[in-house]
């Protein structure tokens, strides 16, 4: 069974803006939510939006969700109750993208926690998950795009959205549902001239197909890219990805074979010169 959504498919399947990126990088402090530390982190720096590696970032208590069937007959997919596991977590590895929601800050992170004894991954609730420990980590941000939460008439949920937009070399943004990762990355940087570039985000991918012959098949999942890239306009997009089960796997996507969930918000750090 394949992702079917409840609205009129978008004539648009990639959605993306200009930014002009800056380094983000400073101390989340013990105490606050994920958001709270995050949001000010990020309005320190004069950004609106952007990306942050959370890896390292110890939570107690730890609040996240995984991904999940749909019960309501109209989502395509859906989330589950929440997981409050007991002590602190740290977050092993996590990618956090980062903009505005209601005229807040908000963010939207996938990762892999652990006790010290089990391991898990899934959607951070950022509001509930609060900082055990200062801890430094480090992002990109831009003044002038961001991410908006919007509601999206073809999935009916609420996504990120990229908005505003400078006139930088990066890119941020938003691969519609059932288009090939792989595929939708390099005609987006081929568009704007990106021949090398790193690649961050988070999102969903439809029955997961790996380049080593391994697969998740899931309709539902939740996964960050880790250590994705751009090279001489080739596509290379490494992953860590959950299930409705809590299963975990790593590896890298099969070019043409998987298609997007939900959404997969990107962002586009061009390392080199363009063609």
């Amino acid at each position: 069974m394949n992702m079917v959504h409840p609205g009129p498919r978008a004539v648009e399947r990639v959605q993306a803006r200009r930014a002009a990126l800056r380094p983000v990088h400073g101390q989340l402090r013990a105490g606050q939510t994920v958001m709270q530390a995050v949001g000010e982190l990020f309005a320190d720096h004069g950004c609106k939006g952007g990306v942050v590696s959370l890896a390292g970032l110890a939570c107690a208590p730890m609040r996240y969700v995984l991904p999940a069937l749909s019960t309501d007959g109209l989502h395509a997919a859906w989330y589950s109750d929440t997981h409050a596991p007991a002590g602190r977590w740290t977050l092993d590895s996590a990618t956090a993208t980062v903009g505005r929601k209601d005229g807040a800050p908000f963010l939207h992170c996938h990762g892999i926690w652990s006790d010290g004894r089990e391991v898990a991954m899934g959607h951070l609730l950022p509001f509930d998950a609060v900082i055990a420990e200062d801890v430094a980590v480090e992002g990109l941000g831009a003044a002038e795009t961001w991410f908006e939460a919007l509601p999206d008439e073809e999935t009916a949920f609420t996504l990120f959205t990229p908005q505003g937009g400078g006139d930088g070399p990066g890119l941020f943004a938003r691969i519609l549902p059932g288009e090939d990762v792989i595929t939708a990355i390099e005609t987006l940087a081929a568009r704007h001239g990106i021949a090398t570039a790193r690649l961050h985000g988070v999102g969903s991918i439809d029955h997961i197909r790996f380049a080593k012959g391994h697969r998740m098949d899931c309709l539902a999942t939740e996964l960050r890219l880790d250590g994705a890239r751009l090279a001489r306009g080739t596509a290379h997009v490494p992953i860590e990805v959950v299930d409705i089960d809590g299963h975990i796997a790593r590896g890298t996507l099969e070019r043409g074979a998987n298609p997007v969930g939900v959404t997969l918000e990107l962002i586009i750090e061009p390392t080199g010169e363009t063609p």
